[in-house]
């Protein structure tokens, strides 16, 4: 499978279909441009895979019976058209939106809608997702049909002219003007195709000798699903492995966005795969089928995976008023019992519903790759949801290995993206063990930036990380860009710690300052609490109109209630005006310290503190966290000064020579 491109005919074309979004200025609305686009251009390419299968039956028909009228060999092609089983689609008129647009304008819209409502059941599912009926009479209302269908009508939008990879670029592209357009963050579904091919790779998929099914739970238009099964075909060596690859791989998938799943399911039309099982909904919440809002149709209590691959949007919200929080909270004590994430970034819900759906081990067990950006590696403190989550994958010893890519990959985003690797099946040189796979300078530059993406992989590049990802678990490998660890590595005791802060002559410290809290028995108590040592209250009242002091002393073991009555009244409704309280005590402070996972905690303490320790409470669970670019950092000494002051008076002879041209 071929993944160069020809940049500049995709730039024209995609110009070229550009110009119709421009024709809607002043109609519509920026954010409804790809409502009128989109869907035309899956109309189109549908009407190019017809054109040319009407032309190869005819031929084949004429090739048989040459006698055969025109208008014979047309009705009969048509009623072949019209079968399914001899095409996956059809369209039961004769019209096309070259024939709709040059026949009679005055019915111009009559017989595009005639031509839209007269495809089969499976075309008219998509049309229905884009909801193009409704659009169609806002472009008549809008005096826009005409100018649309006339530009689209002889577009060389088929699979002759245009590979799935290709129509794939422009389709986000695309995407990515709308977004600007609108103001939207840009397209989140759209994976570049080296980065598919990657994870396809790594997840070391075999040609299949029984059932193999591979899913994506975020499928968005298809490409990571299509991109496995073309990998494969291309593997395939002989006609009898190709064969299998179509008998016995199937590919599953689910998308949110009717947008996407209407172009998703368009692409699986075209190359009539009969296996794929694609559905719109959300995948990360219980489907219920009385819903306005469907959710997962592939559920772990009847489907598991052999192989998933993701690219999950990054930071969506989840929870909230704005997201499905409550749905999802239904999942609590089944496929998400290890924790829940933050409301504001859903990313980690993605990976708990694909390890839900993991095959057993005894069965072959699963593989998984997910691309992520930087925060599941670490966002959350210990205990927090994120937290949680990391725990639960590497105690269970799933994690296999993190790729670091290059940044500037993505149409979309410019960030630092991380491949994860997961799997349940490790062999006995994985087990306990995670690969880390610094790839962030494998890359060149892009001939021409498509959006944020100014970088690229070769099939050398992947090829290298391929390569250490298979051997880098050799005892005798030697790399500086893969580092093995164990799952305990990435663990640390979060420690609550009080200790007694010194003054300036290093002796503990005792500390008189204003009480600014409320001077209440409750809060005094707490006090006690926390300095277990005497501690000294100076009140100063108000009675009768004159100020005094009263002092209060306080132990650990005495009343903090009886001492206030003794000393102010029975209630607080007796006590005299309170002007100030002051208070002295012990300067203890009360820290959180992060001590790696194998530490003696009361050694490290004593070390890194170097105070007298009060007390330290561990958490009651280890936290996680993986922070590969500290494992991967290397100290760059600093420029000499003299250098740097070279440097200067370089810079300076340069600037007065230009100054001295200027004067000439």
């Amino acid at each position: 499978m071929a993944l160069s491109l020809n940049k500049p005919k995709l730039d024209n074309l995609t110009n070229e279909i550009w110009k119709s979004a421009e024709r809607l200025r002043g109609k519509f609305k920026s954010y409804e441009y790809q409502s009128v686009i989109l869907p035309i251009i899956v109309i189109r390419r549908l009407e190019c895979v017809l054109m040319a299968w009407r032309a190869a039956k005819s031929a084949e028909v004429l090739a048989k019976r040459p006698n055969l009228t025109p208008e014979a060999l047309a009705k009969l092609v048509k009623d072949l058209e019209l079968n399914p089983k001899q095409s996956p689609f059809s369209n039961a008129t004769t019209w096309t939106l070259r024939g709709v647009y040059e026949d009679d304008q005055t019915l111009l819209a009559e017989n595009f809608r005639a031509y839209i409502n007269g495809f089969s059941a499976n075309v008219d599912q998509i049309i229905q997702h884009f909801n193009y009926r409704a659009t169609i009479t806002t472009m008549v209302a809008y005096n826009r049909l005409a100018p649309i269908l006339n530009q689209y009508k002889e577009l060389p939008l088929g699979p002759d002219q245009l590979s799935g990879l290709e129509m794939g670029y422009i389709y986000e592209e695309l995407l990515r003007r709308f977004s600007e357009q609108s103001g939207d963050e840009a397209g989140e579904h759209f994976t570049p195709r080296e980065v598919v091919r990657l994870m396809v790779e790594l997840l070391d998929i075999p040609i299949p000798e029984r059932h193999f099914s591979v899913y994506d739970p975020a499928s968005g238009s298809g490409g990571m699903l299509s991109v496995c099964k073309e990998h494969l075909l291309d593997r395939a060596s002989t006609a009898a492995e190709k064969e299998r690859v179509e008998q016995f791989l199937t590919i599953h998938g689910q998308e949110l966005s009717p947008t996407n799943f209407a172009v998703c399911q368009a692409d699986l039309l075209i190359k009539n795969d009969q296996t794929a099982k694609v559905f719109l909904g959300n995948s990360l919440i219980p489907h219920d089928p009385h819903s306005r809002d469907p959710g997962d149709q592939l559920p772990e209590t009847k489907y598991r995976f052999n192989r998933m691959l993701s690219n999950p949007p990054f930071g969506v919200t989840w929870g909230g008023k704005d997201g499905y929080e409550l749905e999802a909270r239904k999942l609590q004590k089944t496929r998400y019992s290890a924790g829940l994430p933050r409301v504001n970034d859903g990313a980690l819900l993605f990976l708990q519903t694909m390890l839900a759906k993991m095959v057993a081990p005894a069965d072959g067990g699963s593989r998984i790759a997910i691309v992520f950006n930087g925060s599941p590696l670490s966002n959350g403190d210990c205990g927090s949801g994120e937290s949680e989550i990391r725990r639960w994958i590497l105690e269970n010893d799933w994690l296999d290995a993190i790729v670091m890519l290059p940044d500037q990959l993505f149409y979309n985003t410019g960030i630092f993206t991380y491949v994860w690797l997961l799997r349940n099946d490790k062999p006995a040189s994985h087990k306990d063990r995670v690969m880390l796979i610094d790839a962030r300078q494998q890359f060149e530059k892009e001939p021409k930036a498509f959006g944020n993406k100014r970088n690229r992989m070769t099939d050398a590049h992947r090829q290298w990380i391929e390569t250490r990802y298979a051997k880098g678990w050799a005892k005798n490998f030697d790399d500086a860009n893969v580092k093995l660890f164990k799952t305990k590595d990435f663990a640390f005791h979060k420690v609550k710690v009080v200790f007694w802060q010194s003054d300036a002559h290093d002796q503990p410290a005792t500390v008189t300052e204003p009480y600014e809290k409320a001077f209440t028995a409750a809060n005094l108590k707490k006090e006690q609490e926390f300095h277990d040592s005497e501690i000294t209250f100076r009140v100063r009242v108000k009675v009768e109109g004159k100020e005094k002091t009263i002092t209060i002393a306080l132990t650990p073991a005495d009343s903090a209630a009886k001492k206030l009555k003794t000393a102010l009244g029975q209630t607080s409704a007796l006590w005299p005006e309170i002007l100030s309280v002051e208070w002295t005590h012990r300067h203890y402070v009360a820290d959180d310290e992060y001590i790696p996972h194998g530490e003696d905690i009361a050694a490290f303490l004593k070390r890194e503190i170097a105070k007298p320790i009060i007390r330290w409470e561990d958490s009651p669970q280890l936290g996680y966290e993986i922070l590969p670019n500290k494992y991967f950092y290397r100290y760059q000494p600093p420029t000499p000064a003299k250098d740097l002051l070279a440097q200067f008076w370089e810079l300076e002879k340069e600037a007065e020579a230009m100054l001295e041209g200027l004067a000439k």
